[in-house]
């Protein structure tokens, strides 16, 4: 039996009758997704997890019970079988948050606000529930996210070029990590961006979705990547976004390095997908690393290499950008 007549056949058996069901272009992730006409005129999504991630949908019901419970939308599941790997949940509609990064940053302030305030209570879950979830965004898991963009991304483009340079960066980067993870964990997202916010009525409600990987991390994870993932908030905007929540110098310093470490580890995510054929984000890589040498030249890591980093990586910037 193929994947399609698996899904209908699962949705037979959970009462969802099915009239059509028509593939959709995944994001960086190997789940593969289905939107399904249901036999009441309704739509709705299938999520389909592979034997390699099958723990994520087990994970997914975890965690939207989690969030549910602050208050924090999260989509409907209506039927799961995580044994099998499919899921069926209500459908949001084609569009992300990401999708509307054309509109006037007036208009996309309110929903920014509202996503600060879900991350907010996201922080507010209890942190032995969400630490028994997923290993911690620790210092080795950061520095092992950045070490696929020194392999894929870095070492290839000729950036470390030269002994000195390149053992600078590594100890600055490294250095970075370990002051990240020294910090007092937080419950956080993990993936807490634009492309997985879906405005809904009414107004500036969005839903939060690819949650499963909810853990404990640094305290301005979630912050930095919803303003830095994707969507290129503006520095003034950011400031505006911030300066509540960012109090004094050294959460300012731990603000950029999240950020610092977040957008390098997209650039090597999103790399990491290219190669592999999937080239959908790999527009966004210069804007990335835009944002990415910006919040590290605020931190004391990049005293003595983010210019000279600036520098090699000015090629690979948008025009604006150099």
């Amino acid at each position: 039996m193929d994947t399609r007549q698996s899904i209908l056949a699962w949705l037979e058996r959970t009462g969802h009758g099915t009239r059509e069901l028509r593939e959709l272009e995944g994001d960086v992730s190997v789940r593969r997704y289905f939107r399904v006409q249901l036999d009441d005129e309704t739509s709705a999504i299938v999520a389909l997890y592979p034997a390699e991630i099958r723990q994520a949908c087990s994970n997914f019901l975890a965690t939207n019970r989690l969030l549910q419970g602050v208050d924090v939308p999260v989509p409907e599941v209506l039927a799961a079988d995580c044994d099998e790997g499919l899921m069926l949940m209500n459908d949001l509609g084609p569009g992300t948050l990401y999708d509307h990064r054309d509109d006037p940053w007036d208009a996309l302030l309110p929903y920014l606000q509202q996503a600060i305030d879900y991350a907010d209570r996201i922080r507010s879950l209890p942190l032995e529930e969400v630490s028994a979830l997923n290993p911690a965004l620790d210092e080795d898991l950061l520095w092992h996210e950045l070490e696929q963009t020194w392999r894929l991304c870095l070492q290839p483009w000729g950036v470390l070029d030269g002994k000195g340079f390149a053992a600078e960066l590594w100890g600055a980067l490294h250095d970075l990590c370990r002051h990240l993870g020294s910090e007092s964990p937080v419950p956080c997202h993990r993936d807490f961006m634009a492309r997985n916010l879906v405005p809904v009525s009414p107004h500036p409600t969005l839903v939060v979705l690819d949650h499963q990987d909810l853990r404990s991390g640094p305290r301005f994870y979630d912050l930095a990547s919803l303003l830095n993932d994707s969507l290129f908030v503006p520095e003034t905007i950011e400031e505006e976004l911030t300066e509540q929540r960012l109090t004094g110098r050294e959460q300012r310093t731990s603000y950029h390095r999240a950020a610092t470490q977040r957008t390098l580890k997209a650039v090597g995510t999103y790399e990491a997908f290219s190669q592999r054929g999937d080239d959908r984000h790999r527009s966004l890589i210069p804007g990335t690393l835009a944002r990415a040498i910006f919040h590290f030249q605020q931190t004391p890591e990049a005293q003595s290499v983010g210019e000279e980093l600036l520098h090699r990586l000015r090629p690979l910037l948008p025009d604006d950008d150099g």
